[in-house]
């Protein structure tokens, strides 16, 4: 059977779901979208997603058609149709079809995707031994330009981050801020681990607030492991005991190597380690 996606009301087969060469998402890259696991059958987070994906919208002055609640129930029908217990959900909001010209408010309905499919962003060997990753040329996107914490459909700057680590070998990019902080990776939270303390930069510092970045940081106030966040330079990166990247997609990998220094011993460290799992232990509920 053909995936079966959420296209603006309706569940239609993958090869069906096409959008409008008009549509602004496409033309422009204006939109918001959200990035969802599915552990057991149930959409991890779903609230901290929801408040996320509208406050990205509200941000960007982008009326979302339907509630959260009617946007989880689709979520939930589209893992349904395609008879998903565990898989990745896209969830897309663009602007809408309109004309040749920059004024969103020619567009007169947003629309609205949901994909529900497997993911794997790094392969499971990694997960075993850890990344290579390089800290970016690209600078993180000023927060006057355009927020971090708003998730659009504007990833480009992540993608020349992406193309760098691609282009040196690495799994990952690590960007850094105009004032040359770390940020963030092209697709993920970073923290460190310092002295028995984990440490991951703050929003100011050019992140998304990730859902499972705060996941993480309130695991570690369940283990007792000191957690908090502030600003970190690449220097902390290199003398870091122990280093490792969160999110939806990638869930939580250690980080070996950072331009082509050892992090630690060069391998994933305790604490890293007891993080992932209890993370697996949480999200499937046990």
């Amino acid at each position: 059977m053909a995936l079966q996606i959420w296209l603006n009301g309706k569940l239609v087969d993958r090869e069906q779901a096409t959008v409008s060469v008009y549509d602004h998402g496409l033309l422009y890259g204006d939109g918001v979208f959200e990035g969802l696991r599915v552990y057991n059958g149930r959409v991890f987070e779903a609230q901290a997603h929801m408040k996320r994906l509208f406050n990205s919208a509200k941000a960007i002055r982008l009326t979302i058609p339907y509630s959260g609640t009617e946007l989880l129930e689709a979520m939930e029908k589209t893992v349904a149709a395609n008879g998903f217990e565990e898989c990745y959900i896209r969830l897309v909001i663009t602007r809408g079809v309109g004309c040749l010209g920059l004024n969103p408010f020619k567009c007169a309905t947003p629309g609205v995707i949901i994909i529900a499919d497997s993911i794997e962003l790094y392969p499971p060997e990694l997960y075993a031994k850890g990344l290579s990753v390089i800290t970016a040329t690209v600078v993180r996107t000023h927060a006057n330009s355009l927020s971090p914490r708003v998730k659009s459909l504007n990833y480009l700057n992540n993608i020349l981050a992406k193309i760098e680590a691609i282009d040196a070998g690495a799994s990952e990019a690590i960007l850094l801020n105009h004032e040359g902080n770390v940020a963030e990776g092209s697709g993920d939270n970073i923290f460190v681990v310092q002295d028995g303390q984990v440490l991951t930069p703050t929003t100011t510092d050019g992140v998304l607030e990730g859902i499972t970045r705060a996941t993480i940081m309130r695991l570690c106030q369940q283990l007792d492991i000191p957690c908090k966040e502030r600003s970190i330079q690449r220097h902390d990166l290199y003398i870091a005991d122990e280093c490792f990247l969160t999110g939806s997609g990638a869930e939580v990998i250690a980080v070996t190597k950072i331009d082509g220094r050892e992090i630690g011993d060069g391998k994933p460290g305790p604490i890293t380690g007891k993080l992932l799992q209890t993370f697996h232990r949480h999200v499937r509920g046990h």
